[in-house]
């Protein structure tokens, strides 16, 4: 059988709560048990020391023996105890109750007091069953030891006073225990139930409820726990509506060529073999909007590539300079197509360098494509190349609309098309960030909005031969 979090937790507090009462339980018990026993000794010391001073003090002329005959009351009347006198050599010559062994029994206490002046022993005797605590001290005459004089106290009473103290502590222990155990039980509901709402709403949202939302008790681990299923939820409904938009978005991209194709497709068939110019522009449209479609299939083979792990970076050496300058005379028709002043800097000498030059080229020509397209005629562009600190560090800045403040943080993202985004599929510069992070570099953006955007790529500047 399988255990919930409640049982399991429910079951282990209250096998601490048990284990603790327990060894507390037995703990005092114990210490109470020997503190009685202490005060029952230390009575019975105090007595015995008035007896056996008396006798060294009034009764040391005469001999035990005649003492035993003629003083022996002077003893007893001096402690409500089992009073014993006994020879050096451990036999009783006297006994209060009457009790005489029938065998010489050297007791542990009696050997203690003829080795050291005093002895004590608890045990058990043939006449109690409760057992019983004996306490001997010799008994002297002109300095020499001429007996033993013995107290022995039955148990009974103290074992009955012991029983009944731990009868409350057992009792007071029962209730705490009880108390506890019901507090183990609010304890883990207020653990347990709030993380079954939680694994509640998991499942909901696993289930496809991306609606359904976790509601936080606590202001702790757990609620943290809500507050993070709540994030993730609100992320993937975001990601959500973009992909959607996205779909949407790129349905209509493909759809504006296609449907151009088409009809000069069907203007070619029906105008005449002399209109030549017509023929020309219209294979220039046809041929344009082809480009288009294969920019935007290959830019959803790049995603494509890039979500299911496949997107590699095939390493060459490729001279930066011509890099650069390739670059720029490929955009400048376009730049001058759409009245732009563009132009291309470049600081100091550009090493050869071992990278991916399609990738590395794919990336700078969509950078500039954006600024080429958010940037209105009159406005200028600026394409920068330099290499500083063992990076080559490429810069792109316009005089375009600008970035939103509010967009900002997620223009990086897949399928994030801003307010000023009339085109494209939203997933390019999330690709040129992944392939520049590939390359071991970095992408960054900055922008103010009516003012321009600066884009910083930087990577590694390892040269041939694989020297930094």
């Amino acid at each position: 059988m399988i255990l919930g979090i409640r049982s399991r937790m429910t079951f282990g507090i209250i096998l601490i709560i048990l284990l603790t009462v327990f060894v507390m339980e037995a703990l005092i018990i114990n210490i109470v048990r020997v503190n009685y026993y202490n005060n029952l000794e230390a009575n019975l010391w105090n007595q015995l020391k008035v007896s056996s001073e008396m006798y060294s003090r009034y009764f040391s002329d005469a001999s035990l023996a005649e003492n035993v005959m003629n003083n022996v009351d002077t003893f007893w009347k001096q402690t409500s105890a089992q009073v014993q006198i006994l020879d050096t050599d451990g036999r009783v010559l006297m006994d209060s109750i009457g009790y005489m062994p029938e065998e010489d029994v050297r007791m542990p206490d009696v050997e203690k007091a003829l080795e050291t002046g005093r002895g004590s022993w608890t045990g058990k005797v043939p006449y109690d069953s409760n057992g019983v605590m004996a306490v001997s001290a010799v008994l002297t005459a002109d300095g020499e030891t001429v007996g033993v004089l013995r107290f022995i106290s039955s148990l009974r009473g103290v074992d009955e006073d012991v029983r009944s103290v731990s009868r409350i502590f057992i009792i007071i222990g029962a209730v705490v225990a009880v108390i506890s155990i019901l507090l183990s039980f609010l304890l883990s509901s207020t653990i347990v139930d709030p993380l079954k709402r939680v694994t509640d709403a998991a499942a909901r949202m696993a289930s496809g409820d991306i609606n359904v939302r976790s509601t936080k008790t606590y202001n702790d681990e757990i609620g943290k726990l809500s507050d993070t299923l709540n994030y993730l939820a609100d992320e993937i409904d975001k990601r959500d509506r973009m992909k959607n938009e996205f779909i949407s978005s790129i349905s209509h991209e493909l759809r504006t060529p296609l449907t151009s194709i088409k009809g000069w497709a069907v203007t070619l068939k029906e105008v005449k073999d002399e209109d030549r110019e017509l023929h020309e522009t219209g294979l220039d449209i046809i041929e344009n909007e082809c480009d288009r479609l294969t920019a935007m299939v290959a830019e959803l083979l790049d995603f494509s590539r890039l979500v299911s792990g496949r997107l590699t970076i095939k390493k060459e050496s490729i001279q930066l300079e011509e890099f650069v300058d390739i670059v720029g005379r490929q955009l400048a028709p376009r730049a001058a197509r759409d009245g732009l002043h563009f132009s291309v800097e470049v600081e100091g000498e550009l090493p050869e360098i071992v990278t991916d030059g399609n990738r590395l080229k794919q990336v700078i020509i969509n950078v500039l494509d954006n600024a080429f397209r958010f940037t209105p005629a009159g406005g200028s562009v600026l394409f920068k190349t330099v290499v500083s600190g063992g990076e080559v560090i490429f810069t792109v800045s316009d005089t375009g609309c600008g970035i939103p403040a509010d967009e900002l943080p997620y223009i990086k993202e897949k399928f994030f098309k801003g307010r000023n985004s009339k085109l494209g599929s939203g997933i390019g510069l999330s690709i040129c960030d992944e392939i520049i992070g590939m390359m071991g570099g970095s992408l960054a953006i900055y922008s103010t909005e009516n003012k321009g955007t600066k884009v910083v790529i930087r990577i590694p500047c390892v040269l041939e031969g694989g020297a930094a």
